[in-house]
This record gives structure tokens, sequence and C-alpha cells, in this order.
């Protein structure tokens, strides 16, 4: 079965019919990546709540994958995000790349990861234990970016 490139969805995400989605026998590679919701470094934090513009981010998410599947020479690519309100400890996006070799599928999937963390088009708010407040822009998931040549000016 083919990947779907973009999946946003404010359900709890379903990793076993993620995983079940498996490539032809071109793939020797697969590579995941699955984020799930930390606490804040100063702690307290008690859910973090993701805002998007339906139709935009998916948009933007796929070019990133084509981006990728391009630069890697990556059989599929699949991102899977939350939305919504997610407690601490929930999972909160899937990456799964596919190549024919183990680096490209390894290389692709944190350059996914790197690209969304800075250009997918989400916002988020913590809510912790004085109130609620959002999440700012990082210098380091910027230079994180930069690694592979994209310059992202985010952070303030």
């Amino acid at each position: 079965m083919t990947l779907p490139p973009v999946v946003i969805q404010a359900t709890p995400l379903d990793l076993n019919a993620a995983f079940a989605l498996q490539a032809g026998p071109e793939v020797g590679a697969v590579a995941s990546f699955l984020g799930i919701v930390r606490d804040a470094p100063q702690g307290g934090l008690q859910a973090l709540e993701l805002e998007h513009y339906p139709g935009m981010t998916e948009s933007a998410i796929e070019r990133m994958v084509a981006q990728a599947r391009d630069r890697f020479g990556l059989s599929q690519a699949s991102v899977w995000h939350r939305v919504g309100r997610l407690m601490v400890g929930e999972p909160i996006v899937l990456v799964l790349t596919h190549s024919a070799h183990r680096q490209a599928a390894l290389d692709g999937c944190a350059f996914l990861i790197d690209y969304l963390k800075t250009q997918a088009p989400f916002w988020k708010k913590e809510h912790g234990l004085h109130g609620a407040q959002w999440v700012d822009a990082r210098e380091a998931d910027d230079a994180a970016l930069a690694r592979w040549g994209v310059a992202a000016r985010n952070a303030a």
C-alpha cells in the first residue's frame, strides 16, 4: 500500500495502521521518527495545543515531503501530525521514510523532522501550572535545518 504523504488529525495517531502500510520489494529500509509531547524544561507542562490552517498546512508539508523524496531518492515518505490539545506523553508526530538503502531513509527522516520544526505552519501553545503561553521559534531549530542547506529565520 502507498503511504499518504500527509495526515493531519485531532484523533490519536494509529501507529499500527501507519506501520502496516508497507512498501514494495524495492524498499530495503524504513526509517521512522515518533515525536512525543514532553514536559517543559522547567516542569509543569500540562498540555500542548496545536492549531493550524486546514489545507494550507497539508500543502506546505506535502511540499516538504516531495522535497525529501527528491533530495534523498525516497520511494515513499509520510508525515502524520496531531493537532488540538495533547497531554504530556502523547505522540504528536510520526515521520516514515522508505528507500532502497538505510542512509537515504535515515537522512530523509531527519531532514523532514528538522524541516517540520521550523517550516510547518503550526502554532503551539503550552498550558502549564501558571497559565498558557504561545511557543516561540527556537534558534536551535533554525540551526538544525541549516545543516541541510536550508535557511530559516524564525527565531527572534
